[in-house]
């Protein structure tokens, strides 16, 4: 009986050696000087910074969704990793936290050294965007488990806020005001039904040109969701946020009442900003309701600040003198 080896069962060591090896090379250039450990320990090891009083660790876990199958349609590798770290680091930002590290995983059925170098030098661009350290992570090969040319991708966060800086939302009252800055377009959400739409109702492909959105079906989906971290780190010292809401699956329906203590609810003027053309294009080929389009989609507000009814024209003007457009939204009722 001939000898059988595990590349024969479908995993190939030596491939996952050459990423393990060409990933140590993309973590190296995103430490930071509280990294005390590289890319091949069993455990990464980070030193808080003592010097800064009553830390309060903050993290959070996520993935890419349904985006990946744009991906793989496309063959584009790069832009999923930076997804993965701007949702991430928005996903604590809002509790007014700052990144320290930040571990991915990635499965796969046939681990590919190309493909898997293209998606992690996506993770480490945004960790070094961020000022975050790429500590560690899994590289998994199910054979079996996985579509030839799929894979998954997931990442965990963590950063640090002083316990007197904690955005929470507590102090949130009626007549507050809603601000609102803009996505780049579908970000990491509402992915299933884009693409059912794009591809089962029009029969269109990653590479149709669509003159309404002029570009391609490709290009206006794989656009990376943005990090708001260095617009919203700045304004975090004054303490005029009150809450912020990471507008992410389940739209601005699900996630801005995230952001609001119980009792208080929110209303939204439709008429301050117009949609990404992306949004009004997937509603009427899909024959979508307002209300589903709010509760799947961002609509083009990727992120909304919560403060005093006074503090708006402050808050914006600020925003505005940093380059970044911001609108006033709504209110808190």
């Amino acid at each position: 009986m001939a000898e059988i080896d595990y590349r024969q069962s479908g995993v190939d060591i030596d491939a996952g050696n050459e990423v393990v090896r060409r990933i140590k090379n993309l973590a190296r250039g995103t430490y930071t000087p509280g990294v005390l450990s590289g890319v091949g320990s069993f455990g990464g090891l980070f030193a808080l910074d003592p010097a800064a009083p009553d830390p309060v660790l903050v993290a959070s876990a996520d993935g890419v969704g349904t985006k990946l199958k744009i991906a793989f349609m496309a063959g584009v590798h790069h832009t999923v990793g930076r997804d993965l770290v701007n949702h991430c680091v928005n996903d604590i930002l809002v509790q007014g936290a700052r990144p320290l590290f930040f571990l991915d995983y990635l499965a796969t059925g046939r681990l590919t050294p190309d493909v898997a170098e293209q998606i992690v030098t996506g993770v480490a661009a945004a960790c070094s965007e961020n000022g975050c350290a790429l500590l560690g992570g899994e590289t998994a090969e199910m054979p079996g488990f996985y579509a030839d040319g799929e894979y998954d991708l997931a990442g965990f966060i963590v950063g640090h806020v002083r316990r007197a800086d904690i955005v929470d939302g507590r102090t949130i009252v009626a007549g507050d005001a809603l601000v609102a800055l803009p996505s780049t377009g579908l970000h990491t959400n509402g992915y299933s039904l884009a693409r059912r739409i794009a591809f089962d109702t029009l029969k269109l492909d990653v590479d149709s040109y669509v003159a309404e959105l002029g570009e391609t079906v490709g290009e206006s989906f794989l656009r990376p969701h943005r990090s708001y971290l260095k617009t919203i780190a700045p304004l975090l010292v004054s303490r005029s946020i009150k809450g912020m809401a990471h507008i992410t699956g389940g739209g601005i329906t699900e996630n801005l009442p995230r952001a609001l203590p119980e009792g208080r609810a929110f209303t939204l003027d439709r008429r301050s900003w117009t949609p990404p053309a992306v949004f009004g294009w997937l509603q009427r080929a899909g024959s979508i309701s307002d209300a589903e389009m709010l509760r799947v989609f961002n609509m083009g507000v990727g992120l909304i600040l919560v403060c005093g009814a006074d503090e708006v024209d402050a808050l914006v003007a600020s925003l505005s003198a940093s380059g970044e457009h911001a609108w006033l939204v709504g209110s808190v009722t």
